[in-house]
């Protein structure tokens, strides 16, 4: 048969085959039916003919959801872009306006450019403040976006001019708004920092689950509301952004709707200039089982599309790269038409009645209202999986020349005054060009039609967005009869302060009123730090339950999960696990429940793994529970270099609201943890805590009689042990702290018995709140120089010890070395610089020269540069304690 009758015949049976699906789609029972339909004839295909289709995780380049199947637009679409107008150009004055008065203090413009029409149809229809039954969305807003979101709430009335003015310039008399979210900065209006980029989408995901964990406990009730993640599709190559995806499908997290807004560039240049990332993205995240809808084409393109009955337009858009895509944005109609449609006279037969001018004004679907509602919609009402809508839009979008689509767009921070009146025009702000230089605000009264419209769509869906609230009244007192168990001691047993803290943990569960508010989060380690007890306790958390038997359900012990259960078994991701602490411990605002996360987890993989999303916690007002547990760099015998932490004390330094505490006993265990849930859920201080535990048994002494220790505990210091010794010549101070506090009191007794120095042993639970304090005084006394001094808690606790002071710990030298100037004398700082090795505790702190013999080393030596005694006792005693004076430096070997 000749080639061109088989051709013929092969489009004359498509168009048979593509007819008889229409038929299906329009009478047969519509696309449920038409979609089994197609499965059961590739499932005849392979079974009968052995015809495997060819894979793709992607579909068409074009829009998900079909025109058929748009719902009506529910509000007045003229209305609403005159509010979106006004809203694109008071954020656009804002940065303008903020370069004038100060060179290059900052502010984008392109990223809310692109994205405004996600934003404005979200604000007008679907964000909701407030469900029927009391419930509320939860959103991540995009930070680049702020001045868009700060620009509509100037217009709801929330913000004052003023306040835009002081953009970025929090300082100026008034206040001003700051560069990003910061919920540290802007407590009423902020709850989510989003800004560092991929922490907003994890944090998102292990929101929405946490919403179904209070849920699935009782805690809260079922009610809709959604939790959306505004991003942007260059932030998705963070790890953060991809690596819990799966999470969200396994959980059936439906509750959960991620929009990327695909404007196809990055700060540099495209996201993927060789690639499509709109394709990129939908594979990846169908694979993870997400519903994927993608808004590619506008209305505009809708006929096209739908005439294109041999798919061949649709197979051209899908074969352009996002670079070249970027190169049509910025050129002219003409250009547009020659290189799309030019490959073949029919897609240019397609176009032939638009204009140039028609073809440059096709809208994407990122920018077109009624296709961003529809994706809306059936994000809303889909059930079963978490979606994702992929946007596609024009970076720097209504910029024009200043930068529309192109790769300066993301920094671009000013406009000339042609530039302006250029955006002016094209939106249709009321301002006159004499007065345009000043780029000025523009708000209609309030009795305008734009403002009434857009004060009615936020009345209908329960008030402002982002409004930050605090929801939760303060608790009660938690017992004391809790905690009097730990200032007991072990009376000789031995016992880690892990299983101090487990044990405690237990007591506060048992609790009816405390105890379903504590939420434990471990990665995957509840067996290594001695917790598997609670398993059978309070049970695991799974939204399904417990679908198998357990291997090891004939035990006591056994791996119970449960619908209801309380423990939050995260797996191996730390940065996973710090997100549900986050969502747990800022429940108090964002849900009005006083939830108390206890996270705990190896304190190597903490602020030098998620240190990022540890500083988000601290700028969220976040509360609860750091645990690092099997700290120190000597103390988790065999496992070595990466697993040893002898520096996460010093990491926590930088976190202005962090309390950090390196416990040595039972009963300072309890103490900071009963005054964190005072300070946290009672006072309701925006602060959080990290306590650094061991697994190294040890005996556990009973609280000292001196009525100061809660006091010293609290505060950082105080006399643990005095030396019996009071008429001895030669004293010296001993500051020990965490399971390093042991060495010392060894030390104590051979500096005491083989030596004559009388020794006091100091505990110092916590360098930070010392240094602090320290600091604060200093402040207080450079500002107030008429003023009686104050003294440093440090100083005035020290004052009366007489000697050298040795501070020995399990962390680097730089930590006791930052309280050098307010300690009233020598201070000799031992610790643990430098990598650490698989070796025995006993070996492990004989290397890093912390241990009793060590210590003893560092006092005589002390006394002697203080002349009280010859430097030939120090070098008998080096002899005598076994210590090879030319060993490598640990600090670098």
């Amino acid at each position: 048969m000749p080639q061109i009758e088989t051709d013929g015949l092969e489009v004359l049976e498509t168009r048979e085959w593509v007819d008889s699906l229409d038929y299906v789609l329009s009478k047969g029972g519509g696309p449920n039916r038409a979609g089994r339909l197609l499965q059961q004839l590739a499932l005849h295909a392979r079974r009968e003919a052995g015809i495997n289709l060819p894979f793709s995780a992607t579909t068409p380049y074009q829009n998900t959801i079909a025109v058929r199947q748009q719902p009506p637009f529910p509000g007045s679409q003229e209305m609403e872009r005159r509010i979106k107008s006004l809203v694109r150009w008071n954020a656009l004055a804002m940065v303008v306006r903020a370069n004038k008065i100060q060179e290059g203090i900052g502010g984008h413009i392109s990223t809310f450019a692109s994205a405004a029409t996600l934003y404005e149809v979200a604000f007008n229809h679907f964000f909701r403040a407030q469900t029927e039954n009391g419930d509320r969305d939860v959103v991540y807003f995009q930070g680049h976006a702020a001045p868009g979101i700060y620009s509509r709430a100037y217009l709801e009335g929330r913000l004052a001019k003023e306040k835009l003015q002081n953009f970025r310039r929090e300082l100026k008399s008034g206040g001003g708004l700051s560069s990003y979210p910061h919920p540290w900065l802007m407590p009423d209006f902020w709850e989510f920092p989003t800004v560092s980029m991929g922490l907003g989408p994890i944090q998102a995901i292990y929101h929405a689950r946490f919403i179904k964990y209070l849920e699935n406990r009782g805690l809260k009730q079922t009610t809709g509301g959604k939790v959306w993640a505004f991003l942007g599709d260059g932030e998705m190559d963070e790890p953060e952004s991809l690596g819990s995806i799966t999470l969200a499908s396994r959980e059936r997290l439906d509750n959960l709707i991620f929009v990327v807004n695909c404007n196809l560039q990055r700060l540099d240049g495209p996201v993927r200039g060789n690639g499509k990332i709109i394709q990129e993205l939908e594979a990846i995240f169908r694979g993870a089982g997400w519903n994927v809808i993608k808004v590619i084409w506008g209305t505009d393109w809708d006929n096209l599309i739908q005439n294109d009955r041999d798919g061949i337009l649709v197979k051209r858009l899908g074969e352009v790269s996002d670079g070249q895509y970027q190169k049509y944005f910025v050129e002219s109609g003409s250009y547009f038409r020659q290189n799309l449609f030019g490959s073949d006279p029919r897609l240019l037969k397609m176009v032939e009645h638009l204009s140039d001018d028609q073809l440059a004004r096709m809208r994407l679907g990122g920018h077109d209202p009624i296709k961003v509602h529809a994706a809306y919609k059936a994000a809303m009402e889909h059930t079963g999986a978490p979606t994702i809508i992929l946007a596609k839009t024009i970076k720097g979008y209504g910029l024009g020349e200043a930068g529309e689509g192109k790769n300066i767009t993301h920094q671009q921070k000013k406009l000339n005054e042609d530039e302006l009146q250029m955006f002016r025009s094209r939106f249709g702000i009321p301002i006159p060009d004499d007065e345009l230089h000043e780029a000025p605000f523009y708000r209609p009264s309030d009795d305008s039609a734009e403002i009434k419209y857009m004060q009615a769509q936020r009345q209908q869906l329960g008030g402002y967005m982002p409004q930050r609230k605090v929801r939760a009244t303060p608790l009660k007192s938690v017992p004391e009869s809790y905690f009097e168990e730990f200032h007991k001691g072990t009376e000789g047993r031995e016992v880690s302060t892990t299983m101090v803290f487990v044990r405690l943990l237990a007591k506060l569960l048992r609790d009816p009123e405390l105890g379903k508010l504590i939420v434990p989060i471990i990665p995957d380690e509840a067996r290594t730090f001695g917790m598997e007890a609670l398993f059978r306790q309070v049970g695991i958390y799974s939204n399904v339950g417990q679908l198998y038997e357990p291997v090891d359900m004939d035990t006591l012990l056994y791996y119970k999960e449960a619908k209801d259960g309380q423990i939050l078994e995260e797996g191996i991701t730390e940065a996973g696990s710090m997100c549900s602490f986050i969502a747990a411990g800022t429940a108090y605002a964002n849900h009005g429940i006083n939830t108390i996360p206890f996270f705990i987890y190896y304190s190597m993989f903490g602020f030098q793994r998620i240190g990022d999303l540890i500083w988000a916690a601290a700028d969220m007002r976040c509360r609860g529970f750091l645990i690092g547990g099997t700290a120190g760099r000597t103390t988790l015998a065999g496992e070595g270099l990466q697993h040893q932490d002898g520096h996460s004390h010093v990491l926590a330094l930088p976190v202005p609201n962090l309390l950090a505490y390196d416990p040595a006993f039972a009963y300072e265990i309890g103490i900071i943890i009963q005054d964190g849930i005072k300070r946290m859920y009672i006072d309701q201080e925006s602060i959080f805590y990290y306590l650094t535990v061991t697994n190294e048994p040890l005996p556990m002494p009973e609280i000292p009689k001196d009525g100061n220790v809660r006091e010293g505990v609290l505060k950082g210091l105080y006399r643990f042990k005095a030396s019996g010794k009071k008429d001895a010549k030669l004293r010296a101070q001993l500051l020990g702290s965490g399971t390093i506090m042991y060495e010392a009191l060894k030390a104590q007794q051979i500096l005491e018995e083989k030596y004559g120095v009388a020794t006091d042993v100091w505990s110092v639970t916590s360098y930070k709140e010392l240094y602090r304090n320290a600091n604060d005084c200093e402040r207080w006394n450079m500002l107030h120089p008429a003023e009686p001094a104050k003294v440093p808690y440090v100083t005035q606790t020290l004052k009366d010890a007489q000697g050298p002071f040795i501070a020995v710990s399990d962390y680097m030298k730089v930590l006791p070395e930052s309280l050098a100037k307010w300690v009233p004398g020598q201070l000799v700082s031992l610790g643990t610089d430098g990598f650490g090795r698989s070796e025995s505790r006993v070996a492990l702190r004989d290397f890093f020269e912390v241990d009793a013999k060590h210590i003893v080393l560092a006092t005589l030596g002390a006394l002697a540069r203080e002349k009280k005694i010859a430097t030939d006792v120090v070098q008998r005693a080096i002899k005598e304690l076994g210590i090879n004076p030319e060993k490598a430096n640990p600090a670098i070997s």
